[in-house]
């Protein structure tokens, strides 16, 4: 019987003054409210090391993510089918994308969206971090389960009218109370909290949940953000249980009912979410663990049909000099999920037995989550979404019908039967 190991690493992300935020569409870094961190496990002893890695960035999208999973792969002496890099998704956070960027830097005078040399240093102190803390790793023999219902944080964003067409759209800043009396809409109300312990002894707590995790942004304060300062704050109760915090399926989830912008809103939300980790945390059953699997399964989302989003026209917007900083990082971005179309998306699982965790590329909707959670009703299943960022969002096949801005700028056409496929075929069971 192998003997299981965990190690856990930690390196600081946060961007130089002045740097781009959200991918140059916002104000650039002016000032630094909370640092960001790439935070990871690495679990040992049931074939080739599996990482685990959650970053306070807005999004890491195409070659970025892969060469961020190539340098941790490296540092753990694995392969990159093997490493996860989830992002958390804050807006006053940077947004990679090399492709992007490159194309960016072939347009005189366009608008930047990431520091190369910054990325490449980040990459590479996570990976240093990770190297340098398998040199004291720890042997864990159980696996911790618990959840617990999150009060007055996620809301869906579309609200439909009578005509089955959007209607509102609830942005994470929300300012009008018609809007965010509107009922709650699907969500998934639970954060969900996988630990590892040594015997008795917690080692590692992996906290999900499902929302954008967003209080008030654009301001160029840098800040993970009320979920990342819910994780600190427990970080900061329990010292010596290492927390990480995994966003879900919240392409179209927001905090949008609960909160209008307002500052004094942002420690309101960060305690409900800190509430819930303190309760899942109560809450938890351990449970024996031997051994686990980890599963890969690659899928291509192939790229709109529309005009607007092809080639051609993506490269007369990057081009166009009166065009607002916005749409042309957009098309840098679309023009670079383009140009990676040979290389599909991995989605991985790992399968701890009595709990699965699933991981998704771009912003899926929440739909993909629950939908992931009725196919195996057996075991607990955790939910990260926010992998490699290349399509953007990734709505359900009758939110391209309903309107709204999801599908508006979602970079892969429909491919809801596609996706649905490939998770069942991930997250199968052992026996299977």
């Amino acid at each position: 019987m192998p003997v299981l190991h965990l190690a856990t690493f930690q390196s600081d992300v946060t961007p130089p003054l002045g740097h781009p935020l959200c991918g140059g569409w916002i104000e650039p870094a002016r000032g630094v409210d909370d640092p960001l961190r790439a935070l990871g496990v690495v679990l040992l002893g049931a074939g080739a090391p599996i990482v685990l890695c959650a970053v306070d960035w807005c999004g890491v999208r195409n070659d970025a993510n892969l060469r961020w999973r190539q340098a941790l792969a490296k540092a753990a002496h694995t392969t990159p089918e093997r490493v996860a890099v989830q992002c958390v998704h804050p807006h006053n956070a940077p947004f990679a994308d090399v492709e992007a960027q490159h194309l960016l830097e072939s347009v005189p005078g366009s608008p930047p969206s990431l520091n190369l040399k910054f990325f490449d240093r980040a990459v590479q102190q996570s990976a240093d971090a990770l190297r340098e803390s398998l040199k004291k790793t720890s042997p864990f023999t159980h696996l911790g389960i618990g959840q617990a219902r999150v009060e007055q944080v996620a809301s869906n964003r579309r609200i439909l009218g009578d005509n089955g067409k959007i209607r509102f759209s609830r942005t994470s800043a929300t300012k009008d109370p018609k809007v965010r009396a509107e009922p709650e809409g699907l969500i998934d109300p639970w954060l969900k909290t996988l630990s590892f312990w040594k015997e008795e002894q917690p080692l590692a707590a992996l906290n999900y949940y499902a929302t954008h995790p967003m209080s008030y942004y654009g301001d160029g304060r840098v800040s993970a953000d009320f979920c990342g300062l819910a994780r600190q704050k427990r970080q900061e109760e329990e010292p010596k249980i290492f927390q990480l915090y995994f966003n879900g399926c919240a392409g179209n989830v927001t905090a949008g009912k609960y909160n209008d912008g307002s500052k004094a809103n942002r420690p309101v939300l960060r305690d409900r979410i800190y509430t819930a980790m303190k309760a899942a945390w109560k809450a938890t059953r351990r449970h024996a663990l031997t051994t686990y699997e980890w599963r890969v399964e690659p899928i291509r989302l192939l790229p709109r049909r529309e005009k607007s989003f092809g080639a051609e026209e993506s490269r007369k917007v990057l081009e166009d000099a009166k065009a607002i900083k916005a749409r042309r990082g957009n098309a840098a971005f679309q023009l670079a999920w383009l140009a990676r179309q040979d290389r599909p998306i991995d989605l991985t699982c790992l399968d701890l037995g009595k709990a699965l965790v699933l991981h998704l590329p771009g912003e899926p909707f929440i739909e993909y989550q629950l939908k992931a959670q009725q196919m195996r009703k057996d075991v607990f299943v955790c939910v990260a979404g926010y992998g490699d960022g290349g399509p953007g969002y990734i709505p359900t096949d009758h939110a391209y019908l309903e309107g709204g801005y999801e599908p508006s700028v979602a970079l892969a056409r429909p491919s809801e039967a596609l996706l649905t496929k490939k998770i069942a075929k991930v997250i199968k069971t052992r026996e299977e």
